[in-house]
């Protein structure tokens, strides 16, 4: 009685004894392969010139995927640097700090609306446009926050509804402002967009984190000191 052989053994069989179709090159002629691509009995030459073409497809769209994310990478460094700039053009303008990253925020990043909020702010500015309808919610919201925030509108965000046009917003960065990594929020920045796709969750929110720190040096002559 023939014993059955399972195709794990022939495999192995195979690898092990290399030699094996040059001993026996007559056999190669003679198999024919089922093609996926044109669903017909093809060569074992046709066959592996078939997967080489499909792994060669498979390594074009990688490297397509790494050469748009150079690109959009890029892209945002350079609006960073120029985010910088303007920002130190008017770093001796203090009053008006606030507006100035706000607006250039917009500008530089063509983000549709952009606000930011602050607190622990030196009493002369207490009635200044950036520290109004900033509740105990929103500000333990931001104490959570352990990076910056990108995607769908959370619900129950009321820092959303800072911007003029929070009904029709649809994604949203929120970027918290702070003193230094350890230190507990001071701020909070918010970029909305009416376009889903805009902000999405699963974007790198290193640039995100960036623009915090920047911003956050930039705005924190406005604290309390002490």
């Amino acid at each position: 009685m023939t014993q059955a052989i399972d195709s794990q053994t022939v495999a192995q069989y195979l690898i092990d004894h290399p030699e094996f179709f040059e001993n026996h090159a007559d056999i190669l002629s003679g198999l024919r392969l089922i093609s996926p691509v044109i669903g017909k009995a093809v060569s074992l030459h046709e066959r592996q010139i078939e997967v080489l073409r499909s792994k060669y497809k498979t390594l074009e769209l990688q490297l397509s995927r790494l050469m748009h994310t150079a690109q959009n990478n890029k892209s945002l460094m350079e609006k960073m640097v120029v985010w910088a700039s303007r920002l130190l053009e008017k770093r001796h303008e203090t009053d008006d700090m606030p507006q100035t990253v706000v607006n250039s925020l917009e500008s530089v990043f063509n983000v549709p609306e952009t606000t930011l909020r602050l607190w622990n702010i030196r009493e002369e500015y207490a009635d200044s446009w950036f520290t109004r309808h900033v509740d105990e919610n929103i500000r333990n919201a931001a104490n959570r926050m352990k990076h910056p925030y990108c995607g769908k509108v959370p619900e129950n965000q009321d820092a959303v509804k800072w911007l003029d046009l929070f009904s029709s917003i649809r994604s949203v960065a929120l970027v918290p402002l702070k003193k230094d990594a350890q230190s507990l929020p001071f701020g909070l920045i918010v970029m909305g967009s009416p376009d889903a796709t805009r902000f999405q969750n699963d974007m790198a929110t290193d640039f995100l984190s960036a623009i915090g720190e920047l911003a956050s040096v930039t705005l924190r002559h406005l604290l309390v000191t002490g």
